[in-house]
């Protein structure tokens, strides 16, 4: 199955995984995409890690320690961009990004009102590898209206960084046949944004990914991802599969 997205040119460099979370029940932080890491960041030796999620409970250095150590592993160091007294010449100088999770409403008023919003999405569509989890990765999308997360802040605007042509839903959670809750399912609610915009949405469930290889882009993991599209019912897409831009939804 092929969902339909317009082309644009600046994928052309692009070396990017927008992951569903950064921890699977019962495993160490990262570990189930210590395979795939060092291929996203073949030839860098350090990167910066994004800490603005985090609305409290751990400190911009407590979740940067966290973060460099399962970089350790791979021989890679990790800076917090919290230390750097000029952050968006180091987001110019970084050799990869990392943005951790957290909640998206925080992350994205503090790179917008930091400046740095437009800066990371220039030095990701330059090359520069990009690692996103949960809120890292919403900022990826779009705009960051179909994060799951509250509104503990308001930022300055809903847009994101637009590196994929679609929203995300990290965390997504298909709804339980089973349950008595009276409230809304994660489709609910994703359904509800597509009655007022047009951005076709990707349902993350842990485990899975999106990865984005110069013009290609897939759906990766150990699990299938949910396609929402305006004026379409929802639709699964199997790990491997191609996002085709440009052409006719066909299935």
């Amino acid at each position: 199955m092929v969902s339909t997205f317009l082309f644009d040119s600046s994928f052309a460099m692009k070396n990017i995984i927008l992951a569903s979370t950064s921890t699977l029940f019962g495993e160490d932080y990262l570990a189930y995409l210590q395979p795939v890491l060092p291929a996203l960041f073949s030839n860098v030796s350090e990167i910066v890690f994004i800490p603005y999620a985090r609305p409290g409970g751990i400190s911009h250095d407590e979740y940067t320690a966290k973060a460099a150590a399962a970089f350790s592993a791979l021989g890679i160091a990790l800076k917090g961009l919290h230390t750097f007294p000029y952050p968006a010449e180091a987001i110019r100088k970084a050799q990869g990004f990392f943005t951790g999770g957290g909640n998206t409403f925080l992350l994205v008023k503090q790179l917008h009102e930091r400046g740095l919003m437009q800066a990371l999405k220039a030095a990701v569509e330059a090359g520069k590898p990009y690692l996103g989890a949960s809120a890292g990765s919403n900022i990826g999308g779009i705009n960051m209206q179909t994060t799951n997360d509250m509104p503990i802040v308001y930022p300055p605007s809903f847009e994101t960084m637009g590196l994929v042509p679609f929203n995300l839903n990290p965390h997504y959670l298909d709804p339980d046949p089973h349950s008595t809750h009276n409230g809304e399912t994660r489709e609910t609610r994703i359904r509800e944004f597509l009655t007022q915009n047009a951005v076709p949405v990707v349902g993350l469930r842990e485990g899975s990914w999106i990865r984005v290889e110069s013009d290609r882009i897939t759906t990766e993991g150990s699990r299938d991802s949910r396609i929402f599209e305006q004026g379409r019912e929802p639709y699964e897409l199997s790990p491997g599969t191609v996002l085709s831009f440009g052409n006719k939804t066909a299935s």
